[in-house]
């Protein structure tokens, strides 16, 4: 079983709505059939990078490629698992966590989308919540990180209902104009204090965290 070799795949986040898992090739397929179907609205681009602006088909061919990227690349030094998040038997968008030196930092970051037929019904703080639990619960970390572009409110919403504080900014070029990105960081402690829903982690076991550099 692909398991067996990647035990990074064992591992299933469960909430209220939402079950998260890393994708087989059919999760992929409905991954892109969301990003083909649209995931922001076309007056705001919340991305750093602007894959969602290609057309429908090439984005699509976007997300299958870069996530399939994303999965070769994992070593305990350096790791994103992109999570599918399912709600009623349906992929409906993802919901990335990765970190860097993990092991020493005890830190990761998350970023996510989701199609955005879903969006507004509170999926993306649900889908936030559950890799927080991976990453506070499981992996015993000690800060989580993120970031959104300024103009970007649900994102920004969504860090303020789990917890985050304000983290200085950087900025970045988007066609040939400066943009600036907010960071956020989130302790244990101010997690703790704002846990929004019950997680249930499966299949985290000695080999996933080894994987991860967590063990």
């Amino acid at each position: 079983m692909l398991a067996d070799y990647l035990p990074a795949y064992r591992i299933r986040l469960r909430t209220e709505r939402l079950e998260l898992r890393l994708p087989d090739l059919d999760d992929l397929a409905a991954l892109a059939d969301r990003a083909a179907e649209g995931v922001h609205d076309p007056d705001f681009q919340p991305f750093k990078n602007a894959w969602t602006e290609e057309a429908p088909l090439a984005r699509g061919r976007t997300a299958i490629l870069w996530n399939l990227r994303l999965l070769s690349g994992i070593t305990p030094e350096r790791w994103c698992l992109p999570f599918v998040a399912v709600h009623d038997g349906q992929v409906v968008g993802k919901q990335d966590l990765a970190a860097k030196q993990f092991a020493l930092t005890r830190e990761a970051t998350t970023s996510s989308w989701l199609g955005r037929e879903h969006h507004g019904k509170g999926l993306g703080t649900e889908m936030r919540a559950a890799v927080l639990a991976l990453l506070f619960d499981g992996l015993d970390a000690e800060w989580a990180l993120s970031d959104s572009l300024d103009g970007n409110g649900p994102s920004q919403g969504v860090s303020a209902k789990l917890g985050y504080r304000p983290d200085g900014i950087e900025h970045q070029v988007y066609k040939d104009q400066r943009v600036t990105s907010r960071r956020w960081r989130l302790t244990r402690a101010d997690w703790e204090a704002h846990r929004r829903h019950d997680v249930h982690i499966e299949g985290l076991d000695g080999d996933a965290e080894a994987m991860l550099g967590a063990a």
